[in-house]
């Protein structure tokens, strides 16, 4: 449509406790790492838990913030009372902004970026959050 944005896919992240993150093989700069201490995106961590470390030895400080709809799976997983799931897709958005110290990734500082998420939860074990990130941009 005329005008209107596009998305490139980008990368998967589960950012939340020992996390990581992985690019599509088409996007650069290429992405493949682990995230440092615990997601911060409703978790308040202290600023060596905020980290992202790369393959490359770099680092990254990667902040998001978002919305899910509490559906009835969302609100099991939440209150412990879900057996093992996954949910769709659909009803978690986020914003990203990134940080970077390189030059190799100074691009993700300036692309606008969202994503869509689901939780993958195994009884007895802390909820993942996975997240399809995209680059917003222009094709004419």
């Amino acid at each position: 449509m005329a005008h209107f944005p596009s998305l490139e896919p980008a990368f998967t992240m589960q950012p939340m406790i020992s996390g990581n993150i992985e690019s599509e093989s088409t996007f650069s700069p290429a992405l493949s790492g682990e995230f440092v201490g615990q997601g911060n995106d409703y978790i308040h961590v202290d600023p060596d838990g905020e980290h992202l470390r790369l393959d490359a030895h770099g680092t990254i400080y990667l902040n998001y913030t978002g919305i899910v709809d509490m559906t009835p799976a969302v609100e099991a997983i939440m209150s412990g009372e879900s057996e093992s799931t996954v949910t769709s897709f659909g009803n978690s958005f986020i914003h990203l902004t990134f940080e970077t110290g390189g030059e190799k990734y100074a691009s993700l500082e300036t692309g606008v970026w969202v994503g869509g998420g689901h939780f993958i939860y195994e009884k007895g074990e802390a909820p993942i959050v996975e997240y399809k990130v995209s680059k917003v941009t222009f094709k004419v």
